[in-house]
């Protein structure tokens, strides 16, 4: 297969050593840092279930949340193409881990659900055109799991 190659890199920092390296499972903080040149730094830790800080990003809510904004940024897209006007999209995403071993999990799912308000355009084909941002999707085309849409279009009050 031929195409563009694009490549993404960055640096991840483990900042947890509380002074004895990782002398056992509960004896060193989760805490790393991702940097991208050029963008602020992004504090990570693990989950909380598995002795992360809850104030900080982990790496399973960053993979909802980019799933999340690759759906809207190819839907938007799609939309300015058909000539559908997008007044506001919000999404609250969700993500299903299952741990399913010792020390393995995987993801079973995520559930997208934008709720997008259209000023103009037929909202079945804002309906549609989910499922076209879907397919289009760099982040769904690379992820071993379903992907599960449950959109609602609105329109505004006509005056």
């Amino acid at each position: 297969m031929t195409g563009r190659v694009h490549i993404y890199e960055a640096s991840v920092t483990w900042t947890g050593n509380l002074g004895q390296g990782t002398p056992k499972y509960s004896g060193y903080d989760r805490s790393h840092v991702a940097r991208i040149a050029g963008k602020p730094d992004l504090a990570l830790s693990a989950d909380p279930a598995f002795r992360g800080n809850p104030a900080m990003y982990n790496p399973e809510e960053l993979l909802v949340v980019a799933m999340s904004s690759c759906h809207m940024l190819w839907y938007l897209h799609l939309c300015a193409n058909a000539g559908i006007r997008v007044g506001a999209y919000e999404d609250r995403p969700s993500g299903r881990l299952l741990e399913s071993g010792k020390e393995k999990g995987h993801f079973e799912s995520i559930l997208l659900s934008p709720s997008v308000t259209i000023e103009t355009g037929d909202v079945q084909e804002a309906l549609r055109l989910h499922q076209e941002a879907h397919e289009a999707c760099f982040i769904a085309n690379s992820v071993n799991f379903p992907v599960i849409l449950e959109p609602s279009i609105k329109q505004p009050p006509t005056a």
